[in-house]
């Protein structure tokens, strides 16, 4: 996307957050496809008759974001980064519920070096990396934003810097140092 049209994102956001209806009309198609590619990322690889749809996703996501009313959107990157967000709270709740409906099982370690694709990996495994990250959020919650932002947000470095607020050479090295961490934190759970 353009400069220009990343400020008119931004612009139609601070409208949006501020009441101005028309902004969100205006708004809605030019994040649309993104939301859409986030989802279709997500979710590609999914069994075989898995009930939700990337526009299933977006739309929930979507109905989220409109009854959000006190979020303060600083630029179009912060409103990707909070819809990424809401797609890891969306997919992992229906993975807690359909672990909760099997019982049991060992979760499998997950390999974070090999895959940045959330949709091949199963719900245990998915909910462990999510019990994960809340750990790493304890001891550093800015290197599991950054995790939660490239794993399931699908944000560059570029990207991530830019809602972390760091340079990509620290995205880069946190993005490292969690990864070990995480595969660490996930292998004790296995």
């Amino acid at each position: 996307m353009a400069d220009s049209s990343s400020a008119d994102t931004t612009k139609l956001l601070r409208a949006w957050a501020s009441g101005d209806s028309k902004a969100l009309d205006e708004l809605t198609p030019r994040v649309y496809r993104e939301l859409r590619r986030m989802a279709a990322r997500l979710l590609r690889n999914e069994r075989p008759g898995y009930s939700l749809q990337s526009a299933d996703l977006v739309h929930e996501v979507y109905l989220r974001l409109v009854n959000a009313r006190e979020l303060n959107w600083q630029d179009r990157a912060h409103f990707f980064a909070v819809s990424a967000t809401l797609m890891r709270r969306i997919l992992l709740d229906r993975a807690r519920r359909r672990v909760a409906a099997k019982r049991g099982g060992k979760v499998q370690p997950l390999d974070l070096n090999k895959t940045l694709d959330i949709v091949q990996i199963k719900a245990r495994e998915l909910v462990a990396l999510d019990d994960a990250l809340n750990a790493l959020a304890e001891v550093d919650p800015r290197k599991s934003r950054i995790v939660e932002l490239r794993f399931f947000g699908g944000l560059s470095v570029k990207e991530t810097a830019e809602v972390v607020k760091v340079h990509p050479d620290t995205v880069l090295e946190d993005w490292k140092f969690a990864r070990a961490w995480l595969l660490t934190e996930l292998s004790s759970r296995a």
